[in-house]
């Protein structure tokens, strides 16, 4: 008699690969260690210092994820869907917007005026700023926009309003 192939069951350590693609086929983050840095499709090359900050595999975070089937540590529909696979098993899932990281706000998006940064720091761009309120909790905000009086921030997620899909492919159960 044949040994059983063992399947994931809810509680289970396990170490799958993933792409988290959106809609356009853009990937948003990866696993897999990954050429498209060449290629430039995710926004970095292999000289780009911020390259491992991409979530494209480009830097040193290339590798299966782990973690224990139901313990929410990613997103709860990726979990599931692992739930019954075996290794080498693939399955694509896709999360809606409002479950991933929710619709575009555009109230989330403010002007300031440019005296407001500190006369060292020279926003552009696509910088990001963590902002500290009276609590010092923090919100990662966005420059989108930069003239010589005002500097625009938006404090939505960078996938706000984004449908993410994510093929995976389960390595092994622990």
């Amino acid at each position: 008699m044949g040994q059983a192939i063992k399947q994931v069951k809810l509680g289970d350590r396990v170490k799958f690969n993933f792409n988290g693609t959106l809609k356009d086929g853009t990937l948003f983050d990866t696993t897999y260690e990954n050429t498209t840095c060449e290629d430039d499709n995710c926004g970095c090359d292999d000289d780009d210092a911020g390259c491992e900050d991409e979530g494209c595999g480009c830097g040193d975070e290339a590798g299966p994820v782990e973690l224990e089937v139901g313990a929410e540590e990613f997103f709860p529909q990726v979990e599931e869907a692992l739930i019954g696979m075996s290794p080498g098993d693939k399955k694509t899932i896709t999360i809606k917007t409002a479950d991933a990281f929710g619709e575009y706000d555009a109230e989330q998006v403010s002007t300031v005026p440019r005296d407001q940064f500190p006369d060292d720091i020279s926003p552009e761009v696509g910088d990001n700023f963590e902002l500290l309120n009276d609590d010092e909790e923090g919100m990662v905000v966005t420059v989108i926009e930069v003239s010589e009086a005002e500097i625009t921030l938006d404090a939505n997620h960078p996938l706000a309003g984004e449908d993410l899909t994510f093929e995976v492919e389960l390595v092994e159960i622990l």
